[in-house]
């Protein structure tokens, strides 16, 4: 008759097997690596294809002279300086256009009687592309810092409006039949029951906002403006300075990158359960 065999025999063999095993590396991490690797190998190609002569570098500058102009651009203070200027520009516009966007979003999807007067009037204007409003809005608000923050705003206004109202008319009747029940007030409707049920699409509507309004204040400094990144990029194509020009259009790559990352951190921190909803 044999003597049992230990469990924690059994429990050491299986940890000696993981052990041996090949450690995988994660999905996480292979995704990272290509996020990484991808601009890196776009990158390679392009300078490749300079070198050899497939890319007309005339038009196409090469990525080392790019970086090198960018470098340039960075030692005199330039590039600070109209960084410094269209971040103020995004920064103002942006946040005078997603706070009315927000407010404005959770009223139609609450109450029936903003929606009938305000829903009419977003879905006539808001096909209207913004930057063919630059010229009234400067009309309005001279050619003056004003008109930048003005046309940021409105562009990001109906992104963010739209997003809230669609994450409000999405939270589940149930929520709000409780809330009637307990007898919250007006308020409490909005700041309790509809401002965290339209997170998710607030957010949504945020990042949105932001990718438009790069868009919008390189265009508009392309027309009204003697700095900021828009106006660096138009001076540097109407004087056929290329490597300039693609210097200008890769910083602003890199804000919006940066953005996009800054808000995602951001919708982590107050939408945390939308970040387990990961698809495996």
């Amino acid at each position: 008759m044999t003597a049992p065999v230990r469990a924690d025999a059994y429990g050491e063999a299986a940890r000696r097997t993981r052990a041996a095993r090949p450690r995988r590396v994660s999905r996480r991490t292979i995704e990272r690596a290509l996020s990484v690797l991808s601009p890196i190998a776009l990158l390679a190609v392009w300078e490749a294809g300079a070198i050899v002569g497939i890319v007309d570098t005339r038009f196409f500058s090469a990525p080392t002279r790019i970086f090198a102009a960018l470098g340039d651009l960075l030692s005199t203070g330039e590039m600070q300086g109209h960084i410094a200027i269209s971040l103020q520009r995004i920064a103002i516009g942006f946040v005078l256009g997603a706070v009315p966007g927000i407010v404005l979003g959770l009223a139609i999807g609450l109450v029936p009687i903003v929606r009938a007067i305000v829903q009419p009037l977003v879905d006539a204007t808001f096909p209207i592309p913004k930057i063919a409003l630059l010229p009234m809005v400067m009309l309005l608000f001279g050619i003056g810092e004003g008109s930048k923050y003005a046309i940021i705003a409105i562009a990001v206004l109906f992104l963010v409006l739209i997003n809230t109202e669609a994450g409000v008319r999405n939270i589940e009747r149930i929520y709000l039949d409780v809330g009637r029940n307990y007898g919250a007030s007006r308020l409490m409707f909005f700041t309790d029951i509809a401002l965290p049920g339209a997170l998710p699409m607030i957010m949504a509507g945020l990042k949105l906002g932001m990718g438009v309004a790069l868009i919008v204040i390189v265009s508009a400094e392309f027309v009204g403006a003697r700095s900021g990144i828009g106006y660096l990029i138009f001076n540097s194509w109407n004087t056929f300075q290329v490597d300039k020009m693609y210097a200008g259009l890769m910083v602003i790559a890199i804000i919006g990158f940066a953005s996009a990352v800054g808000l995602a951190a951001l919708e982590r921190a107050l939408v945390p359960w939308k970040a387990g909803q990961r698809i495996s």
